[in-house]
Formats: C-alpha cells, structure tokens, sequence
C-alpha cells in the first residue's frame, strides 16, 4: 500500500514536470500546469487522490503565499499611490463584485454564494500581470502603474474576504451581520495584538538567529513565526493566511526581509504548486462538458464585464482612451487568489460544487489567455480607440529636426543622468538633443528652452529621425537592462560605427551590454568607487599621472580589483566574494602549475597567489604551487567552497 502511495506520488510530480515544461514552451503560466496535473491526478483522471487527501498540506501553501505578500506590502509605497490604490482599486472591486454578485443572485443564487462569487470574479492575477509587465518593460508606463495600482489593492482586500469567508460559514443560506462586525473587530484586535508582537519581539528574535550564522535555523524560525501566527488567528475563529499575512507584514520592513523571501519561496512554491494540484482535483470534466456553453458564456461575460468596467472608471476619471482600455484589458482575467477564495467556499460548504467547477474552468481558461491579452494590450487599444491620432503629449514625435552637425550628442533618457550630461555639454558649447518617455518631463525641459523630444528610444523611425547616423556619440543614461540591450540593438543597427555609452547601476550586465554594441559600459557604483579610490590617492601625495593611468587601466580590464571582497556577517549571496585557500602540506594542489587546476569548470577565478609576504598578481600558467602558498579566489560562494575542496581534497 505504501509503495502504492509512493509510486502514485512520484508518477504526478513528473506529470507536472512534463506540463510545466510544455506550458512553459508555449508561453502559459506554470499554474496551469499544477491545475492539468491536478485533473490527471485527481477524481477526474486517474483518481490517485482526492482533493480531501491533498487539502491539509495545500492550505499551507496558501498560507505561505500570503506570508510572502506580507513581506512585499510596503507602507511607504502604498502611502506614495494611495490615490490610484484605493480610489481606483476600490472603485474596481466594488463595481465588478456587485455586478458579479448582482448577475448571480438574479440565475438563482443566494446572497452568500453571490458574495463568494463577486469577489472571486473582481480579482486579478497579480503573478501573471506584474510578469508580462515586466517582461514587455511597461511597469514604468501609465497603464502599467494603473494596473499596479489595482492589484496592489486587490490583495490588500484578499484580507478582509480571508476574515469574512469563515463568518459566512457559520450561518446557512444568510448572513449575520452582526456575526460579521464582531469578526472584523476580532481581526482588527488581532492585527494589533501581532503588529506590537511583532514591533517589539520578532526584530530580536531573528537577530539571534542571525547571529547563530545557521541558516537551517533560519529557515525553521521562518516557517515557524509563519505557521503559528497562522494558528493564531485560526484560534481566534480567523483564517490561517490571515495571521501569516500579518507576519510577513511585520518582517517586510526588518533588513532581514530579503532572506526571508528567499528561504520561504523553495517551501512556498511547492506548497502552492500542490494547492493549486488540489485546485485541479476539484475539475470535474464530466461537468465541465456538461456545462461547456455556459463555461464559454460566462467566460466571455467576465473578461468583457471587467473590461468595460476598469474601462469606464478610467475614462470618468480622465484617462486616455487607449490608456484607460490597455489597463482594461491587462486586468481582464480571474485571478490566482480566486481559486483560494472559491477552494474555501468549498470547504465551508458557501458554494456548489457544480458552480466551483463552472467557475474554477472559467477562471483556468481566463488565466490562458491572459498572457496573450497582456502582450497585445496596447495593439489592441490602438486598433480599437484610433491608433492614428496621438495624445496631447505625443505631437512631439513628430517633426523631429534631423541634425547634420558631426559632434552632435544623442542623450537617450533624460533623467538626473541624462540632465547632468546636458548642463556639461552645454557649459563646452557641444551641440545635443535629448529623447524622453516621461511626458511631464519633457513639457517641462522643453518649455525651459531644451532641445529635448518625447519618445520611445527602443523605435528604429524615431532614432533614424533624430539623426543618430550623423551623430558623434550616443549617451544611454537609463537603468533598465533590457531596455538598454533593446536599444542598443536598434542604434547599432542604424549606426554601426557610433560611439555608444552605457550607463549601468552595477556591471552584473557588463559583457552582455558590450556584446550587445555599447562602446563603453559605466557601471555607476562602481565608477563612485574609482573617484573615492583616486581621492584616497591623492591626498596621499600619489602622482595624479599615476592615479589617472591606473583608473584606466581598471576600466580597460572590466573593474577586476573591484570584484570580490571578504564577507561580512550581512552576506549578499548574489555577489562575488573573495577567499584565501591556504595550502597545507598533502594539499591536492601542492606540486602543481596554475594551469594544471581546472579554474573555469571550477567557476572561480584566481586573483592572486602570496608566498612569504610576497604577492604574484595574476600568477603565470606555469607557477607551481607549493606548500604554504596562500591562494585568493574570486566568485560566488557555493563556487568557491567546491573551489576549496578540489584544491585540499583533489
């Protein structure tokens, strides 16, 4: 039997590599993956489980995912977009789920199930939109930050539904509202009780663990502050998500923050990968296609509804019409938070299991075609709002003057970078001409007399018009990698033979930005570093000759001397460090030549080798290594202890 069990188990986990793999192929999110694997797996396939087998370990999944939403609320940023947050967001889930629920009530619902149901329909995917987002470099656009806007509101209400869900539970077929007011002044007392917990006792909490320097001990006080304030709320009558919700709130803002997330994503993703497992189980193909006219009805109804909707309330509130239908389309589909929603009705017996079914399809089928929504959202805006006519802001494209003269500056970005470059070329009477994506910015350069124009800098018409094959050199002062590679493409299409110069926040990107056709990359942490390096130097009295040729000579050999350093005890895992490997006597590497030791397979570069006081920096391929020689490796730390072994143990 248990053999049975666990050859059941290990057959759905390949089954979900193999949907995983393929989906992914195809460009779909991995939850829908989970959703197949749970169909196969399920009632509905093979039945190797039910969804009452899978339920106890699936909750911790969710459970976990809002502790991560926890750890990425920001108060600070909410404050900063509190208007499009809660008037926008707001407006959005109010009207859809009163639609939504409103719809329901009239085919023959109860008031509670119409209340699961215009929740679960009002929200979004915030996995899958803030990915394609991101992806197509549209977060910083007006309709990106509308549509941030909206589910960022939209998983701060999963709060509140995450309270209500058991309160509906506990009567029939209506709601006590008198229940449901002691329940949220239950969770309002219990969100104070935890947020002066968690002020006062967490923050020293983790800060002996952290000096432990264990990360399996981590890791355990991670899942288990997590789970109890879980069990916590539980207790109090509450949801479990919502007290580990409140948990990750209260480390979101501790410097420990970013551990957090990495040591809790692992658990998080294969708890939620075995949720949403559950999720599948609960499709009943039988039904499905029972129902499969009413599955495409009402498909077409919500992504249409929801539409229309975050449409018009865009357009009450003054926003260009393809704006205002790119953000409606974008926020068109059913989100992941619905199936947590409709799983719980489930389980508090709120819905029929013929309607989870209907609306579980519907929402599977959304997420589908969503990514394919979201990439042509604003193709789709053009077509259907007259792509030929231009917003106020954009006449500037338009009659772009091609500059004949040969030291002509194209500064691509005109941020504090780009505005920096400008006052200096300027001041030496260099001639330049600046492009902008910030409409605001530029109405405000231009009105000051700048000779500045807005537009995409990633469109080949655009910088062809602005004359970029006349110019001398061309200055890419944004920080985006992608949008950098992007437009580094098209210039040096354009203009093979420009000088072009790429600003960078560090050089994790620098090779890929050279390949790409940047003539120099500055990498602005560490040019800080070189200018607080040649102070250093010279109020020691060094040449200034000296420090010059050394500055270059770092900048010609990619910063070397500024990769790797000694860790500390805040350790970034992500960058280089540097480490010194002593050679004791019957060290596997004593009696070898540099170059006999395997250094790119090990994936570790030796910086320098130091013998009796002396320093050989770089060693030659032929140097032998003996006994005492201490070693100073470069690289990532998983790396380097590989390095380390290879060279003692062999």
């Amino acid at each position: 039997m248990e053999h049975s069990i666990f050859i059941h188990i290990l057959s759905m986990l390949v089954i979900a590599i193999v949907a995983i793999a393929l989906l992914r192929r195809l460009g779909l999110p991995a939850i829908l993956a989970y959703l197949l694997t749970g169909v196969v797996s399920g009632p509905s396939g093979f039945h190797w489980f039910t969804q009452l087998q899978m339920q106890s370990v699936a909750e911790l999944g969710v459970v976990l995912l809002m502790f991560t939403l926890g750890l990425e609320f920001s108060v600070p940023r909410l404050w900063a977009m509190r208007r499009t947050v809660f008037g926008l967001g707001s407006a959005q889930m109010i009207v859809t789920a009163l639609v939504a629920g409103g719809i329901a009530m009239l085919v023959g619902q109860n008031l509670v199930a119409a209340v699961v149901i215009g929740s679960a329909i009002a929200l979004s995917s915030t996995a899958i939109v803030l990915k394609l987002l991101n992806e197509q470099n549209w977060l910083r656009r007006r309709h990106g930050e509308l549509s941030v806007s909206v589910l960022l509101f939209q998983d701060l209400a999963v709060v509140p539904l995450l309270i209500l869900m058991p309160l509906l539970a506990n009567d029939g077929t209506q709601m006590s509202f008198n229940a449901i007011a002691w329940g949220l002044l239950t969770g309002i007392l219990a969100f104070l009780g935890l947020m002066s917990f968690g002020k006062w006792i967490l923050p020293r909490i983790f800060d002996e663990v952290a000096r432990s320097r264990s990360n399996e001990l981590f890791v355990l006080s991670t899942l288990v502050v997590a789970l109890v304030t879980g069990a916590f709320t539980q207790w109090l009558g509450l949801s479990m998500a919502l007290g580990a919700f409140i948990a990750g709130m209260l480390l979101g803002e501790s410097q420990y923050r970013r551990q957090l997330e990495a040591d809790i994503r692992p658990f998080r993703d294969l708890l939620m990968g075995l949720f949403f497992i559950s999720i599948g189980m609960l499709l009943d193909f039988n039904l499905v296609m029972q129902y499969w006219w009413q599955v495409l009805l009402i498909l077409v109804s919500v992504v249409l509804a929801k539409i229309v909707i975050v449409y018009g309330i865009l357009k009450l509130v003054g926003e260009n019409g393809k704006i205002a239908l790119s953000t409606a389309i974008s926020l068109a589909q059913v989100g992941e938070f619905s199936f947590v929603l409709l799983a719980l009705a489930v389980n508090y017996q709120l819905l029929e299991n013929e309607v989870s079914t209907v609306l579980v399809a519907v929402a599977v089928i959304s997420m589908s075609i969503a990514p394919w929504l979201i990439r042509h959202s604003i193709d789709i805006a053009k077509k259907l709002t007259g792509g030929h006519k231009k917003p106020q802001n954009e006449p500037l494209e338009v009659n772009l003057p091609i500059s004949d003269d040969s030291d002509l500056v194209l500064i691509l970005g005109y941020g504090r970078v780009g505005q920096t470059i400008a006052r200096f070329l300027k001041t030496e009477a260099v001639p330049y001409i600046v492009l902008d994506l910030d409409p605001t910015r530029v109405t405000e350069a231009r009105a000051a007399g700048e000779n500045i124009y807005f537009g995409d800098a990633c469109r080949m018409a655009l910088l062809k018009k602005m004359g970029i094959r006349q110019a001398s050199l061309v200055v890419v002062t944004f920080c985006e990698p992608r949008q950098s590679e992007e437009c580094l493409a098209v210039a040096r299409k354009l203009a093979p033979e420009v000088k072009i110069l790429v600003r960078t926040r560090d050089d994790s990107n620098l090779h890929e930005l050279k390949e790409a056709g940047a003539t120099q990359v500055i990498p602005e942490s560490l040019e800080g570093s070189l200018m607080l390096v040649s102070q250093v130097l010279f109020k020691c009295g060094v040449p200034l000759a000296r420090i010059i040729k050394r500055l270059e000579s770092e900048r010609r050999n990619h910063y070397q001397y500024l990769h790797g350093f000694f860790s500390g005890t805040e350790t970034d895992f992500t960058l280089d460090l540097l480490h010194a490997v002593s050679l004791a006597n019957g060290a596997s590497a004593v009696g070898k030549t540099v170059a006999d030791i395997p250094w790119q397979t090990l994936d570790v570069e030796l910086r320098a080798v130091r013998r009796r006081g002396e320093e050989m920096d770089p060693p030659p391929p032929d140097w032998i290594l003996r006994r005492n020689d201490i070693l100073m490796l470069v690289g990532k730390p998983r790396s380097i202890e590989k390095a380390e072994e290879y060279l003692l143990q062999g």
